[in-house]
């Protein structure tokens, strides 16, 4: 494929799509913003710094950038935990806050929450109910009670890090012989309570803003214009968060989804390996591919590849993105038009630019 100018003719020919996702499809920079943040504090760094330089780069390797004491053999659980935070955050409002639609039998928010649909990876934080699944069951509150209704949990991960903080009163076992000395039993206790408190402070602050997931504009009409097997995604972000997201608004993952945590990868974004690998798997040269990103890394990324890439300004100003490579910058997918054609005997896509 010829290389295309802002400037040029605003039609072109492709073989396959390769999307971004974050920021491209789905809209969760909220919560993504807000798991930075929540790092940032754990670490003591100003949360501005720390989501500003993570943005649009792979879980994994900002963690390494940001928390270096984790070891290679603790980091892919890591990862998962970090992105079950993310979509804690964006399920916490409608789930435990404000936007649950749930209320207890004396008519005031609460509840035991029913179990979380089919999209969820974040963690379920209160029992199951016999309640039919449903949307607004499914956004139920469960943090009114306190943290005795925080017992149950969808990934072990995320349980072997709260469960401690949810034992502090269990008694110590009467039949060992071990004498604890009463200070040092005070002091764990104190250390404890105040894990609890900061947990249940993260909570809170959670719960009490919306940071759902969205679906960008023009992203299904996009996505349903394009045929079975001509497109794919390439994203930072690892299984459970890319997962998580687009089942969250609707979109089907596609067979080729190559996320962060594949072991195929040499190098995430703004190295091109992610987008090579989701067009090699495709069955297409990354050239004649078409790539949709919104990040200036993701940008660099795609254009390194070989394939043309159209910006969408959909989470960055036009001034933080032109400069680096794309071939076409649009406000969104709402000023893209593609149409399956033959040419040649061939199916390709006709993309066309929007004014």
């Amino acid at each position: 494929m010829s290389t295309v100018h802002e400037t040029s003719n605003k039609t072109f020919f492709s073989e396959a799509v390769l999307f971004d996702m974050d920021g491209t499809l789905t809209d969760s920079i909220a919560a993504v913003e807000a798991a930075w943040g929540k790092v940032a504090k754990d670490i003591g760094q100003d949360p501005a710094y720390v989501i500003a330089a993570t943005h649009g780069k792979r879980a994994v390797d900002n963690l390494a950038q940001f928390k270096p004491h984790i070891k290679a053999h603790e980091m892919d659980s890591e990862v998962t935990s970090f992105e079950e935070s993310i979509l804690y955050f964006a399920d916490a409002y409608h789930k435990h806050g404000p936007g649950s639609r749930q209320t207890s039998p004396a008519g005031t928010p609460g509840g035991a929450a029913s179990p979380i649909d089919s999209s969820a990876t974040t963690p379920a934080l209160s029992p199951s109910s016999s309640a039919a699944p449903s949307r607004a069951t499914s956004r139920a509150s469960s943090f009114v009670g306190g943290l005795s209704n925080l017992t149950a949990f969808r990934r072990p991960s995320f349980l072997h890090r709260v469960s401690s903080l949810l034992q502090m009163s269990a008694p110590e076992n009467p039949l060992r012989e071990e004498v604890v000395p009463e200070d040092a039993v005070v002091d764990d206790v104190k250390e404890r309570e105040v894990k609890v408190h900061q947990f249940e402070a993260w909570q809170l602050e959670a719960a009490a803003v919306d940071r759902s997931v969205r679906i960008l504009p023009g992203v299904k009409r996009m996505i349903d214009s394009i045929p079975e097997g001509r497109y794919a995604v390439a994203t930072s972000g690892a299984k459970t968060y890319a997962y998580g997201c687009m089942t969250r608004v609707g979109i089907t993952p596609p067979s080729v989804t190559i996320t962060a945590d594949d072991k195929r990868l040499k190098a995430g974004k703004p190295a091109p390996d992610p987008f090579l690998l989701a067009a090699e798997c495709l069955g297409f040269d990354a050239k004649n591919c078409v790539v949709f990103e919104d990040s200036p890394s993701g940008i660099r990324a795609g254009v390194a590849s070989g394939a043309t890439v159209i910006a969408v300004c959909t989470s960055h100003e036009r001034a933080a993105i032109e400069n680096c490579g794309a071939h076409y910058i649009v406000e969104n997918m709402d000023k893209v038009r593609c149409e399956p054609v033959e040419v040649d005997g061939e199916l390709r896509l006709k993309f066309t630019i929007m004014e």
